[in-house]
């Protein structure tokens, strides 16, 4: 069962490296700016990433999105859940609850070089 976590203890693990933090928003929403340490994992795209990011099924995991309102999170932990990950939190606040409580986020800046004709 998914257990929720609040921004404390998200923190705690976070500053410890205790566990797989995953945005479940789309790229331009983790771009623009995650929780830090943080992994995208798109809802569309658990199944395919899943396995890869998390090889290991008891990693402690906890899945995130923008804000109380954003359902995303709780699909992504069901998901993970139903594809046999035993360790799932859901950090139902999300990215907004972080920014308010005074925390950092991280952005990923895309840099593009112009082509040469």
């Amino acid at each position: 069962m998914v257990r929720p976590i609040d921004r404390e203890d998200v923190k705690k693990r976070i500053d410890a490296g205790s566990a797989v933090v995953l945005e479940a928003l789309p790229p331009s929403y983790y771009e623009e700016g995650h929780l830090p340490g943080a992994l995208n994992m798109p809802l569309d795209d658990i199944d395919t990433l899943a396995p890869g990011l998390l090889p290991d099924k008891q990693t402690e995991v906890i899945v995130y999105c923008s804000d109380g309102p954003c359902a995303n999170s709780g699909i992504a932990a069901k998901r993970l859940e139903e594809l046999g990950y035993t360790n799932v939190a859901e950090y139902a606040l999300g990215k907004k609850d972080w920014i308010e409580g005074g925390l950092p986020t991280v952005s990923t800046s895309i840099t593009t070089q112009p082509t040469v004709a």
